[in-house]
């Protein structure tokens, strides 16, 4: 593996939460708002489904939302202002900025090498930091501190980076476990 490896770095999904006002009425949300499911006996949020861009809304009576199934923050405030624009003109007030908050990505990459042995990473990454039980999972989860995300090292040489705040995060994260795998000969 050269040293100068830079992943190709593909975002999965991004979860984010925001606050759309102090409070709502999730069943005048449910009765104006078509395309909405709410069964408060099941969960107690509602949940409506924006097709562009493809995003999930999981609406609260705290007036938060989450909203999962983006692929970038722009298409998480692109979806937002959506679902504010959408809320507004079914005459449903919200409150000012609704002040975006992102929790976490996947994103998903390889390393250069197709074949890892991964009994050998779990022993050269330092155990603590480590799950590999092949007969539970096949992947190898490693739990990086610095930036603290979770990665998903499979045999393929496929990894799964999850945790991180920005594509960025993720892409340091890949770069800097190929160079620890390098280093201690792994690819």
């Amino acid at each position: 593996m050269t040293r100068n490896f830079k992943p190709v770095i593909r975002v999965e999904n991004v979860v984010a939460n925001a606050r759309l006002a102090k409070k709502l009425d999730l069943d005048e949300i449910e009765l104006k708002v078509s395309g909405t499911e709410y069964n408060r006996k099941k969960f107690p949020g509602l949940i409506y489904r924006l097709a562009k861009p493809k995003m999930v809304f999981l609406i609260f009576g705290s007036g938060r939302i989450v909203c999962t199934g983006a692929k970038s923050a722009e298409e998480v405030h692109t979806g937002v202002e959506r679902l504010i624009k959408y809320l507004n003109s079914s005459g449903i007030e919200t409150e000012g900025d609704p002040g975006i908050v992102i929790q976490n990505i996947v994103a998903t990459s390889s390393l250069e090498s197709n074949v890892i042995d991964l009994n050998a990473v779990a022993l050269s990454t330092g155990l603590e930091n480590v799950e590999y039980e092949p007969e539970m999972f096949p992947g190898l989860v490693y739990r990086m501190e610095d930036p603290h995300v979770v990665i998903l090292i499979f045999g393929s040489g496929k990894i799964v980076i999850t945790g991180g705040k920005t594509k960025a995060e993720c892409a340091r994260a890949a770069e800097k476990l190929a160079e620890k795998m390098s280093n201690a000969g792994l690819t």
